[in-house]
């Protein structure tokens, strides 16, 4: 095994170098994790253009391969060196109510707005031992560190999709309680929206609607090879009359991942429902809803609610799905690059290069 990692670090807003960064005595209670791939998430972008927050390493849709273990750390955790994991984001408490039920993002300690909350992808490299992001070699794995087997035979660049595959699963089947009978809608067919439409398929939902824009078209045909019934470009035909069309009884379940402005895409997705329905918002409205037609939510006895991140067991139905090889997910893995593209990764992502990107993994063996 190496002394030391290469690492890329986020150094300024837009700016990653590359950086070694030596490995750290392993104590009793923690590890090391080689990593094999790490997913690029949409909210990484937010975090590689801000040019105030200290270096870090990003990355925290982590893959890889335990490579050192301490001795209270493999009896705490049920693992081997040699065993292949993916790892949560989260660094919870784990004796709140929440984390016993395996509400990792529900913690006090995995509150990203709090000071000293620690998380892979975002804890800076001033914090010993610097290894806390994916876009690198080798990762430190603390002992409050959260693990998922990945079955045998299955990718890495696969498995790194085990986050946000989990929250597809969170919001749709445990949230959203989709099932058989049942029509969903998917409003933004990016990573977290086509997750979203093979979870609504595997629940057995009987009518599933993916909605986008014309740029989209490329990722509204996976969302189909994924499981949709119907795609419908927004800018190019209304959604609510058309949707009305496909679905006269109304929708069950609207689930918006979209960066549309929130009195479209949130007022547009009231609209559609048959009584007693939902709404589930998973991403973040900045600009405040104006004229917001509050009376429809209890005419229609409808839910409107936001969603957020997932629990232990969504990602491993995750992790389950990708072991029985039944869903075509490898249409969703688009790229893959090493530790010296990681900006090009980043900028891919962020949609100032287009390239037909929809989930792209840092190699950092490559």
């Amino acid at each position: 095994m190496s002394t030391a990692s290469r690492a890329a670090v986020h150094v300024a807003s837009k700016t990653t170098e590359i950086r070694e960064i030596p490995l750290p005595d392993v104590p009793p209670d923690g590890g090391i994790l080689r990593v094999l791939a790490a997913g690029i998430c949409g909210s990484d972008i937010g975090k590689y253009n801000d040019g105030k927050a200290q270096p870090r390493i990003l990355g925290h849709e982590n893959v890889g391969v335990v490579e050192k273990l301490g001795e209270t750390a493999r009896q705490r955790w049920g693992l081997e060196v040699g065993d292949i994991v993916a790892l949560e984001e989260y660094l919870p408490c784990g004796h709140c109510s929440f984390c016993l039920e395996g509400e990792y993002r529900s913690c006090i300690e995995t509150d990203a707005r709090l000071p000293g909350v620690m998380r892979y992808g975002t804890t800076p490299t001033t914090l010993w031992p610097a290894l806390w992001g994916g876009y690198s070699q080798y990762q430190y794995l603390h002992p409050r560190s959260k693990f998922h087997r990945v079955p045998a035979g299955v990718d890495p660049r696969i498995a790194a999709m085990a986050l946000p595959l989990g929250n597809g699963f969170q919001w749709v089947y445990l949230d959203g309680k989709a099932g058989p009978g049942q029509t969903v809608v998917v409003q933004g067919p990016g990573q977290q929206g086509l997750a979203c439409v093979v979870a609504a398929k595997v629940a057995g939902a009987s009518h599933i609607i993916a909605t986008g824009l014309k740029k989209d078209a490329h990722r509204l045909a996976v969302a189909q090879r994924l499981g949709a019934d119907h795609t419908v470009m927004v800018d190019e035909e209304p959604m609510v009359e058309t949707i009305r069309r496909i679905a006269p009884d109304g929708v069950d379940l609207v689930v918006d991942c979209s960066v549309g402005e929130a009195n479209a895409v949130i007022g547009g997705g009231l609209q559609l429902l048959k009584k007693r329905g939902a709404v589930l918002m998973a991403d973040y409205k900045k600009t405040p809803v104006q004229g917001f037609d509050l009376e429809i939510i209890t005419r229609m006895q409808a839910t409107l609610r936001g969603v957020r991140g997932h629990s232990y067991q969504a990602v491993e139905l995750a992790l389950d799905l990708m072991r029985r090889k039944t869903v075509p997910l490898e249409a969703m893995s688009t790229h893959h690059f090493g530790l010296d593209k990681v900006d090009y990764a980043l900028r891919l992502v962020g949609g100032e290069v287009q390239d037909g990107q929809i989930h792209v993994t840092v190699t950092p063996w490559n």
